[in-house]
């Protein structure tokens, strides 16, 4: 079996998918736009072959390297970044070369444009917020009419919180429009919740092999307040995202995939979509959580979901066992430019014990990740509460 993996050196933490995919007899073949001789040294003992291009965004230079692997390896059976930023050039390499292990060209659109999400939400009756394709500012006011402010506006195609904002007048409304942006964009009713992920590893048959709950801050108060981010894995699942995770997989026809489905959990309720404590559907990502969630993952659940995607991979069933222990693996990080109480040293002394993961993040995460990351597995709530207020106090 052949698995071209696209840009596998980024998170650093991917080189994991490259290693259990090695062990299952895969021959995982990377192109990236890194020097080979700059890759860790695990992804290079994982990789069968490296191909390097002067720059992933020049599909010709990806598309001859998958070519070059199809003429040495013989035909390419997976194609597969894990990133979202290449989803749309991952579909089309595999529309060109015939692989249909994932998403082809003609479907790629309902996985990144919002408003066609929305329709299949729709379509399937799961619960979702109201929305309106923005075009005038009049049918803009009408929409806010219908359904009050505060409005999110957000690009209809994007990844995370970038250029999104909340409006909470006719000033702010005016404000946007008089700033409009050129590229297509989305208005949507508010919603008051926390941000749940339903994250799962699908099989052939639309069915999960492995399912997961994070709960996340909302990223753009994150990015635009400056603040402090933390998030957590949680040691199980809601029945009720349960539920709607799987319903919004099959409405989607996702099949062997790591995804990332985000949910709102009301915490107030909302007219047509739920009482508090229901979940209501925001988005899907066709890949892994970003950063290092995939790990966080692991520790919540004492098991390797990267083996559990690889299996997946070779083998279309999950050969991990269901672990017995479950914990809160919790994600608190801190900036530069704000005062904290503790000090690094203060911080390791409490939590040396229970700390899982610890290091500087890259500087292009800094905005959104924080400069420094702490990460822990504890055992309750009020432990991961009590480790957030420490980091960050």
């Amino acid at each position: 079996m052949n698995f071209v993996f696209i840009s596998p050196n980024f998170p650093h933490t991917y080189w994991q998918f490259c290693d259990r995919l090695r062990g299952n007899g895969v021959n995982v073949l990377g192109i990236g736009d890194s020097p080979y001789d700059g890759l860790e040294a695990p992804l290079k003992g994982a990789l069968t072959e490296y191909y390097k291009v002067d720059s992933l965004e020049d599909y010709d230079q990806v598309y001859r390297a998958v070519a070059f692997f199809a003429f040495k390896y013989g035909k390419i059976d997976w194609i597969e970044s894990m990133n979202e930023y290449w989803l749309e050039q991952d579909a089309r390499l595999r529309t060109d070369f015939n692989v249909t292990t994932g998403i082809q060209s003609g479907r790629i659109a309902f996985i990144k444009e919002k408003s066609l999400m929305k329709r299949l939400y729709l379509d399937a009756g799961i619960p979702t917020a109201r929305q309106h394709v923005v075009t005038t500012r009049e049918a803009a006011l009408a929409f806010i009419g219908e359904v009050g402010y505060p409005v999110i506006v957000k690009p209809d195609v994007g990844v995370g919180a970038t250029n999104t904002w909340k409006l909470e007048c006719d000033a702010d409304l005016n404000a946007f429009y008089d700033r409009l942006p050129a590229v297509p964009y989305v208005m949507e009713e508010f919603i008051e919740g926390i941000i749940c992920s339903y994250d799962a590893i699908i099989d052939s048959r639309c069915e999960p092999l492995f399912e997961s709950m994070t709960v996340w801050p909302p990223v753009m108060d994150i990015v635009v307040k400056d603040l402090d981010l933390m998030y957590y894995t949680c040691p199980d699942v809601p029945e009720g995202l349960r539920a709607l995770g799987r319903r919004t997989v099959k409405a989607f026809g996702v099949d062997r995939r790591f995804v990332h489905l985000e949910f709102f959990r009301l915490t107030k309720a909302r007219k047509g979509l739920g009482e508090v404590g229901d979940f209501v559907a925001l988005e899907v990502n066709m890949r892994p959580a970003g950063g290092y969630t995939p790990d966080m993952m692991d520790f919540a659940h004492s098991t390797d979901v990267y083996k559990i995607y690889a299996d997946m991979v070779a083998f279309d069933e999950r050969r991990l066992p269901e672990p017995a222990e479950h914990f809160y693996c919790v994600y608190a990080s801190r900036k530069d430019g704000h005062a904290y109480a503790r000090t690094h040293e203060e911080i390791m002394a409490r939590y040396g014990a229970d700390m899982v993961m610890q290091e500087e993040m890259p500087p292009m995460n800094w905005p959104q990740m924080g400069r420094y990351m702490y990460t822990a597995k504890l055992r309750t709530f009020g432990e991961a509460e009590a480790f957030i207020q420490w980091v960050q106090g």
